[in-house]
């Protein structure tokens, strides 16, 4: 008896399977466009979490750039992506933030190619003194330089894109409106600014950003060669008397913004689509951002009334053939080594014509 109910049992069980195995729609196969739809908007597992290590503080306007630009990659990727910023260098400082992102301390990194001098031979002639009108230009110039050449010394890394801030210009204790001023002015000066200085004849001290409000106001430095935007974001303007508009010979910094190359390369071929495409976008904010700030800088000092001095068009020659030896000598170093320095300097010279419409 207890047999017989037992298979009564199971042929009812195999009867409903059967029921409903023949009731059951079967699922609509995939077009190549849903398959395509359902990857981007169906998150398969767990997010893909990358760390990104910023020099600048959190409240700068480029660290909040690249807060939105994480953010839009986010959206974008609807959540696969999530990137945690780490901002104020407590990842990894300014000047190990390169190798950090090549060691797997953080997947993506942003700092200036300058604060590693010799690393990136080529890439030091992005900064040279030559005449940058903005940081939009600098911004775009340099990462069509970068793309353009895409030179041995980041290979280890996967660029996303590089920004860099508008044209370092005079800001002095006394009115400097041509080269004979300049001689022997005591002006704060750092690395490839220190080199500027001492062509146009002025006398270099080194300091940091932070030590250069005091060295103005005790008169330990009569002068900084400056972005505009450093004379409110570091209170500079209050203790100078007038600008001086250098921006013929005017340098930039340019900063990367890196991935390390095996994360890089374990991304989904849409998401390194969609990281590529947001870089592209994000360039010209980071650029403008820039200009922003140095617009900041330019009402802050009209607001205490120091003076912006142009350069005549005679001086700005001057100016210009001053500081060619430094050009020169990156020339140089960069054939010594085997790489088209000149070429990039003439072709960075063009697009600023370009841009200047001249």
């Amino acid at each position: 008896m207890k047999r017989s109910l037992v298979v009564l049992g199971v042929v009812f069980i195999v009867g409903v399977l059967l029921v409903s195995g023949c009731t059951k729609k079967p699922a609509p196969a995939l077009t190549s466009k849903d398959s395509t739809t359902a990857e981007q908007d169906l998150p398969a597992g767990k997010p893909i979490e990358l760390s990104y290590s910023i020099f600048f503080p959190p409240t700068h306007i480029q660290c909040i750039t690249a807060e939105n630009w994480a953010r839009e990659i986010e959206q974008r990727t609807n959540g696969r992506v999530k990137i945690t910023l780490y901002p104020a260098g407590q990842l990894t400082k300014a000047p190990q933030c390169y190798e950090g992102v090549v060691n797997d301390i953080s997947d993506i990194g942003m700092s200036c190619f300058a604060y590693t001098l010799g690393r990136f031979p080529l890439l030091e002639g992005l900064d040279l003194p030559l005449g940058y009108p903005n940081g939009l230009t600098a911004s775009r110039i340099a990462t069509a330089m970068v793309k353009k050449y895409a030179p041995k010394e980041v290979s280890d890394v996967h660029v996303l894109y590089v920004h860099a801030h508008g044209p370092g210009i005079l800001a002095a204790k006394k009115t400097i409106n041509n080269l004979d001023q300049f001689k022997g002015l005591k002006v704060r000066g750092t690395g490839l600014s220190a080199n500027i200085v001492t062509t146009l004849g002025g006398n270099p001290i080194a300091m940091s950003q932070p030590e250069t409000y005091e060295a103005l106001q005790k008169g330990v430095v009569e002068a900084t060669l400056c972005p505009v935007e450093t004379l409110k974001g570091w209170k500079q303007g209050e203790v100078i008397e007038s600008v001086t508009d250098s921006s013929c010979i005017g340098y930039t910094t340019a900063m990367y913004v890196v991935m390390n190359k095996d994360k890089w390369d374990s991304l989904p071929a849409q998401i390194q689509k969609i990281f590529t495409e947001v870089s592209d976008e994000w360039l010209d904010k980071h650029g403008l951002a820039w200009d922003q700030a140095d617009q900041e800088g330019y009402d802050f000092i009209q607001e205490l009334n120091r003076p912006v001095i142009p350069l005549s068009q005679e001086e700005q020659q001057r100016w210009i053939q001053a500081v060619q030896p430094v050009i020169d000598e990156y020339i140089k170093n960069a054939a010594a080594k085997g790489l088209p320095g000149q070429e990039m300097i003439v072709e960075i010279r063009s697009l600023i014509r370009q841009a200047r419409g001249q």
